[in-house]
């Protein structure tokens, strides 16, 4: 695994306040995006199925009666279904069912969430330099899910503040900020709103940062028919704080490169909500104007210059790396 060999910074090719190393480069190569590999590099033992969606609290598509509905049917499901699986999420893997699941995922959401259109890329080009958009969420989370598809069309990059069931520290602030543990909950300091309902969210994106165009055709719409189906393909990954995961958040916040609906980015995300690190996503969309031939995924960590390129590789860096202490000692 390479690191990161020189300290220098250089600005993004758009304008936004994100600096990168300057070995930037290794990174610009052509994301070969075949939904489902045929090979597989190392075999891995079988992990039990397992589901618990929680806490996703949005109705903006339907009505508040049916979003209350939903809730009290996941919550009588979670605790029955999370009896199914298992709860270690840095045990070894089946790399098939990992592989085919998230693939089955990407299919299910297709088109949402993976290109970026010729107009919005070339208005990605000219943005003015602006604060971080600051996104809390959950991976497993399909109302979240439909913001990340909005970020990834728009070209938009984000802080995301993962707030898995179980969290330490960013349900709290989302409860301080907002006045109640909702998700999403999208804060933006350029102009000032907070904003819950992911409905709402995905509309003030477009409107803000879209130059008004209306949301893409269905991103609304589909999500209650087809934006459970990574939950449960995934069997509710991303969205429980791991048990072990360290207590301090690292001083810098690690960089992941990627797009909502790619399959292997999409299995990154889920450690990344699982530790409760926050990171910076740098959204490379297909088509997308900033970051055109950007490898998905790949995660810097800035904290320890490391970067990969690989979810296997990334995933094993970041169970081994933001492990506690304690439970080190104790295997």
């Amino acid at each position: 695994m390479a690191t990161l060999s020189s300290p220098n910074m250089f600005r993004m090719p758009y304008s936004s306040h994100y600096e990168l190393s300057s070995n930037y480069e290794p990174f610009l190569s052509y994301q070969k995006r075949s939904l489902l590999p045929l090979q597989w590099r190392r075999k891995r033992t079988f992990l039990p199925f397992r589901l618990c969606v929680a806490q996703a609290g949005d109705s903006s598509s339907t009505s508040s009666t049916r979003g209350q509905q939903t809730q009290s049917f996941l919550s009588f499901l979670c605790p029955l279904l999370k009896l199914i699986g298992g709860t270690d999420p840095s045990a070894p893997r089946n790399e098939l069912l990992e592989r085919t699941t998230s693939g089955i995922s990407t299919l299910a959401r297709l088109p949402w969430g993976s290109k970026v259109s010729p107009e919005i890329a070339e208005l990605s080009k000219t943005r003015t330099t602006f604060r971080p958009l600051q996104l809390y969420e959950f991976e497993a989370c399909p109302f979240c899910r439909r913001v990340r598809e909005a970020l990834t069309e728009l070209d938009l990059s984000a802080e995301i503040y993962p707030c898995p069931k179980g969290s330490i520290h960013h349900r709290s602030i989302v409860q301080e900020k907002g006045g109640k543990e909702q998700f999403p909950f999208l804060v933006d300091a350029n102009t000032g709103v907070n904003l819950y309902e992911s409905g709402e969210i995905v509309k003030y994106l477009f409107r803000t940062y879209g130059d008004g165009r209306n949301p893409s055709p269905g991103i609304l719409e589909s999500t209650i028919f087809t934006g459970w189906v990574p939950t449960l393909m995934r069997a509710g990954r991303g969205m429980t704080r791991w048990h072990f995961a360290v207590t301090e958040i690292p001083s810098k916040k690690l960089e992941l490169f990627s797009y909502e609906n790619n399959q292997f980015a999409r299995i990154v995300r889920e450690a990344l909500c699982e530790l409760e690190l926050p990171y910076i996503l740098h959204n490379a969309g297909i088509g997308s104007g900033s970051l055109p031939q950007v490898q998905v995924p790949s995660l810097v960590d800035p904290n320890t210059g490391m970067r990969l390129e690989n979810h296997e590789e990334i995933c094993d860096y970041l169970f081994s790396r933001y492990r506690s202490k304690e439970s080190k000692a104790d295997s």
